[in-house]
Formats: structure tokens, C-alpha cells, sequence
């Protein structure tokens, strides 16, 4: 693998948790390269196009974790399950869309492409984690911790934590408009416009068609946007509260914490997205505007991409004989 394509991989890593859908539910999905993953319950469908117009797909069934380890079903649990799961079927579907498009670059230069295996995948998965940890984690806090000691007035535990958490946000979104900036990465949030049209599509019950779709907004409330912007407001008003002044300690309840911020996070979205009214409408409207930046207006093609991946999930869904029921 050449190191563009090691970049551009990772690159697309880090927006996995930004661009899957946020809960376990009746159907979502992702972006992935010059395509969409669809889900249902229990089956879920890649479509992508070729350069040549061609649409390809995969589709398998997919158990879901809540079902397969019943634990998952307990609050806050289900939420590490839900996006541990999320995660991995975005993996592996960015992994098909990746072959497909690696394979038309080596065709074009007259060569074979290799197939990009799980081991292949380890590198960039790897690299992409310690890249979060590093940038989400380590600088927020190291700067803060400077900034501290540099001004009298912010040395103290609570005002070196707040800081900590808002140039963390600070990073966050600096991150995400300069990847946005990238044609690849914009292509990637036009189609993550269009799988939230063709889901809010779906869910009116009306036929679900390009037509019809396009009628629709690029913002959806459990979108992982949302999730993760909430993700970090959390963090911002609990890690005041730590007993810490070390800088490890913190680093390290920093990182111990986070599973359970998660869940709690997945707990929030989830009754926000069934109560659209008050308090949660505040709650989740900051996600719903920086969905400006990671949804992009879809064209009819991209639109018809989604359609076909939400076409293969349902199709399968009900050779399967599930219940299409929401969780």
C-alpha cells in the first residue's frame, strides 16, 4: 500500500465514528468511498459506484449484538455495543469500497491491485486510533496545562479542565472543516447527504425514489455527528469534577473514562430521537448544525447509490423473513 493510500485510508478511518449512524435502529447506515452501507436489523448492503457508472454491492446478514450478547441491552452498555458494532461493520464495508476503488486506480495504470485484507487494515486502524488519542486526548490537555501555567488565572483544577475541553472542541472542529476541504472527503459527506435523505425517505413511508428523496434534509438527528459533538460536551462539564492534578492522572482518567461517557452520550441521542421537543430539541441542535459541514447536498446518482444499498439491506431483510421493528 503506497502512503497516499495509507493516508487517504486513515483519513477516512478517523470519519467513522462522524458518519455512522448513531443508534441501533429499523434502518441507517454510512458513507463510505464513492458510496453508501445500509442496514436493517439483521442484513446490510454496500453499493458503490465505478467510475464507469457501474454500481457494485455486497450485502451479508448482520446479527445484532444486543441480540447475540444480551448484556448490550442494559442502558449505557448498549451503547458501547451499539457503536463498538457500528464500528466494525463501518470498517469492513469501508474495506469493500476501498478494494473497489484501489482496483480502478491500478486498472487504469495497467496493474493488479492487491486485496486489502484485514491484516492490511491493522496499520491504519492502528495508526488512526493513537492519532485520536494523541490529538483528543494528550494536546487539549498538555495546552491547557501550559496555558495554565502561564496565566495565574486559569491554574486552577476547574479552569485548566474547562479549557482542556474547549480547545478539545476547538480541535475537533478545526479537524473536521480542513478534511471537508478535501475532494475526497466532500464526495465521501455528499453521499452521507444522501443516506440520511433516502433514510428520512424510508421512515415517511412514502416510495422510496430519487425523486422523492431529494425532497428531503441532509440533517438527522442520529447521525454521528451529533453523537460525537455530544460526546465532548459531556466530557467538558465531567472532567472538572476529577480529583486529579497530576497531568498522568488526568491523561489516564481521560481515557478510562470514555466508555462510560459514550454510553451515556448513546443514552441521550437515543431519547432524543423520540422526543424531538424541548429540552432535547436544544440538546441535539448543535449536532444538527455542524451536520452542515459533514452533510454535503447529494446529486441523483449519489442518491440512487443509497437507494440501491437500502434496496440490498431490505431485500435480504426479508429473505431472512425479520421484523422490521424499531429498537
Amino acid at each position: 500500500m503506497s502512503i497516499r493510500s495509507f493516508l487517504r485510508l486513515s483519513a477516512h478511518i478517523q470519519m467513522l465514528p462522524v458518519l455512522e449512524s448513531g443508534e441501533e435502529t429499523l434502518v441507517g447506515g454510512q458513507a463510505v468511498m464513492e458510496g453508501v452501507m445500509m442496514r436493517a436489523p439483521h442484513s446490510y448492503c454496500v453499493a458503490v459506484r465505478k467510475p464507469n457508472g457501474e454500481i457494485v454491492t455486497e450485502q451479508s446478514p448482520l446479527p445484532r449484538v444486543s441480540e447475540k450478547y444480551p448484556i448490550f441491552k442494559l442502558p449505557i452498555l448498549r451503547g458501547l455495543g451499539t457503536l463498538g458494532h457500528a464500528m466494525y461493520l463501518g470498517v469492513k464495508a469501508l474495506q469493500f469500497s476501498a478494494n473497489v476503488a484501489l482496483g480502478e486506480e491500478a486498472a487504469k495504470e495497467g496493474e493488479k491491485a492487491p486485496e486489502l485484507n484485514g491484516w492490511m487494515l491493522a496499520a491504519p486502524l492502528a495508526f488512526s486510533l493513537l492519532f485520536f488519542l494523541f490529538m483528543y486526548k494528550f494536546v487539549p490537555l498538555f495546552l491547557a496545562t501550559e496555558l495554565g501555567k502561564a496565566v495565574p488565572s486559569l491554574h486552577g483544577r476547574f479552569a485548566v479542565n474547562m479549557m482542556d475541553g474547549l480547545i478539545r472542541l476547538t480541535i475537533f472542529l478545526g479537524f473536521l472543516y480542513a478534511l471537508s476541504l478535501m475532494k475526497d472527503i466532500r464526495r465521501m459527506f455528499q453521499y452521507h447527504g444522501a443516506e440520511h435523505k433516502v433514510v428520512f425517505n424510508f421512515e415517511s413511508g412514502q416510495p422510496v425514489t430519487v425523486e422523492n428523496a431529494q425532497k428531503f434534509v441532509t440533517f438527522h438527528p442520529r447521525c454521528g455527528t451529533s453523537f460525537l459533538l455530544l460526546v465532548m460536551v459531556i466530557a467538558i462539564l465531567v472532567y472538572p469534577l476529577l480529583p486529579f492534578d497530576a497531568f498522568a492522572a488526568k491523561l489516564i482518567a481521560r481515557i478510562a473514562l470514555l466508555p462510560l461517557i459514550v454510553g451515556v452520550a448513546y443514552e441521550l441521542i437515543r431519547y432524543a430521537a423520540r422526543h424531538q421537543q424541548g429540552l432535547m430539541a436544544t440538546l441535539t441542535a448543535p449536532g444538527l448544525w455542524l451536520q452542515r459541514i459533514t452533510t454535503q447536498p447529494p446529486s441523483d446518482e449519489q442518491a440512487s447509490v443509497a437507494i440501491q444499498a437500502l434496496d440490498g439491506a431490505m431485500q435480504l431483510e426479508e429473505a431472512q423473513g425479520g421484523e422490521l421493528v424499531i429498537a
